[in-house]
């Protein structure tokens, strides 16, 4: 079901929000010098760049850097009036919004800890009631679409109406190249459920280092994400926090000239011929696709109702781990990733299992 946003487009509130906005700044305000030769370098860089500090800095253990707090606010509002460039930072309650407030934050966003929990989601809602301000919302740090759409529904209920998610990837248990596993399938189901929302990539926390930002920040343009967030210090290598994914401003700039921004699609009529096209040929093969799954739970039944008849168990562990290999080994030699056939056959022996168990408790019979 598709979320009923009230969404006040971007470019009618925000000079210079052609694709790609970029935010950048450091992760932690650390100090006032810091701040300013950071925003210094950034706006040399283009004014338009949004500039980011956390001035809050929530930890998972105590004794960690917290961030300066409010005295931090001071520091962003003299990079305002330095450079011109909007300022932003991250809140985690009503005394974070009512600080910024009173600072003249430009723009707020809700970190992925906060997405997490409606009840402080909600309080922040209630103490932006009757405020015109931008707010950023993070997705939860599980892969949650009902907590994230939830977090941004009760903002857009509060009356603020300039809205966009950050989609800075999810935790995962599983090995990965990256710090939070960038899951674009979820970035991919949350426009199409809030088709009108804009969505902002962060690459310093999907990746955790500064290697893997380049190839995030461009498969996100490559998405039709809006734009990026990019922590950027003076000198990440002293850093109080995140000291591995922050940039420097000239790799920032480097960064920004070799970005290539698509269209979202093309007047040429050949294009639009050959697209529709190639589009209908994937129609036929997913009818196809969908007639080879519906006769392969067919036997599935079948096998459900024979093992039935003779008392043998559903799950059979060798057969199943035998198939797997064999498909991915094929797979393989297709040219096919292993994780997309690993997951494909997963969700296909699950059902699998669900046909046979009905059969088994008389819910079908063949």
């Amino acid at each position: 079901m598709k979320s009923l946003l009230n969404i006040t487009p971007v470019c009618s509130w925000l000079a210079g929000a052609e694709r790609p906005l970029i935010i950048a700044g450091p992760c932690s305000a650390e100090s006032e010098v810091q701040m300013l030769n950071t925003a210094k370098s950034i706006a040399a860089i283009d004014s338009k760049i949004i500039f980011r500090a956390g001035i809050w800095k929530p930890r998972t253990r105590p004794n960690a850097f917290e961030g300066v707090g409010k005295v931090g606010l001071g520091w962003m509002k003299k990079v305002k009036e330095e450079t011109g460039m909007l300022i932003s930072t991250e809140v985690a309650n009503a005394n974070h919004v009512e600080e910024c407030l009173k600072a003249g934050v430009d723009i707020l966003w809700i970190g992925a800890r906060t997405t997490v929990n409606p009840f402080s989601v909600q309080e922040i809602a209630d103490s932006l009631k009757g405020v015109d301000i931008p707010v950023f919302i993070k997705n939860p740090v599980t892969p949650d679409m009902q907590l994230w759409i939830g977090a941004l529904e009760r903002i857009n209920q509060a009356g603020i109406t300039k809205i966009a998610a950050i989609h800075r990837g999810f935790h995962s248990h599983a090995s990965t190249p990256f710090r939070n596993d960038p899951k674009w399938e979820m970035a991919i189901e949350l426009r199409t459920l809030c088709p009108d929302l804009p969505i902002i990539c962060d690459p310093s926390h999907i990746c955790g280092n500064t290697d893997l930002i380049p190839y995030v920040s461009q498969k996100a343009l490559d998405m039709d994400m809006h734009g990026l967030m990019i922590e950027t210090h003076c000198m990440p290598t002293v850093a109080l926090s995140d000291a591995k994914q922050q940039l420097t401003p000239a790799q920032l700039s480097g960064l920004i000239k070799k970005l290539v921004v698509r269209k979202s699609n093309s007047q040429n009529p050949d294009f639009k011929n050959k697209l529709e096209e190639l589009r209908e040929s994937i129609n036929k093969t997913d009818e196809d696709l969908l007639q080879i799954l519906m006769n392969r739970m067919l036997t599935a039944e079948k096998i459900g109702t024979y093992k039935k008849e003779n008392n043998v168990t559903i799950l059979q562990k060798n057969r199943w781990e035998d198939l797997l290999n064999e498909r991915l080994s094929n797979a393989a030699m297709m040219g096919l990733s292993e994780e997309f056939v690993r997951a494909l056959y997963v969700l296909i022996h699950e059902e699998s299992i669900r046909k046979q168990t009905e059969v088994m408790n008389n819910k079908i019979s063949i």
